[in-house]
């Protein structure tokens, strides 16, 4: 079976009621822990970045206490998993401010880690891929903010 395009569907919500709307939404909620997440965004938090990204952060520091660093291995699934979420998360904003510095917190508390992550291959290249990440949102943002998101992504690249 094939899905419709997103502007088949956007044609058919149009025509669609108030209340037809708030069933499918809930329809929706009810199938993904996914949807449910982007719905709570979009009606609650949306409205303040900044308290989100605060959230955020907050979940990505209590998910590095949790590291277990006596093995490489055990650290690496615990960092993945970190950042999938952090990623999930700074979809839901779609703002090149938040991937910024969801994923500069994200860095910062990485290189804080008591783990020897330069020599581990894999490791490494997690940290380098985000520094990409970053620069290019970076690139992306109005040239006011770029200056102070710069001097932080140079102080994670030492």
């Amino acid at each position: 079976m094939k899905a419709a395009t997103s502007q088949e569907i956007k044609q058919q919500l149009q025509h669609s009621t108030k209340e037809e709307l708030i069933k499918l939404c809930l329809r929706l909620a009810r199938f993904k822990k996914e949807n449910k997440e982007l719905l709570d965004y979009l009606l609650f938090q949306s409205h303040d970045l900044d308290g989100y990204i605060t959230l955020v952060k907050a979940e990505i520091t209590e998910g590095f206490t949790q590291v277990n660093t006596s093995s490489v291995f055990l650290a690496k699934k615990t960092i993945r998993k970190i950042l999938r979420n952090a990623k999930k998360y700074i979809r839901y904003t779609g703002s090149e401010v938040a991937e910024a510095e969801i994923l500069m917190h994200y860095l910062s508390l990485f290189k804080q880690m008591k783990l020897p992550w330069r020599r581990t291959k894999v490791l490494n290249n997690i940290y380098e891929a985000q520094l990409k990440k970053i620069e290019g949102a970076i690139a992306a943002m109005h040239e006011d903010l770029q200056f102070d998101y710069k001097n932080g992504l140079e102080a994670l690249r030492n």
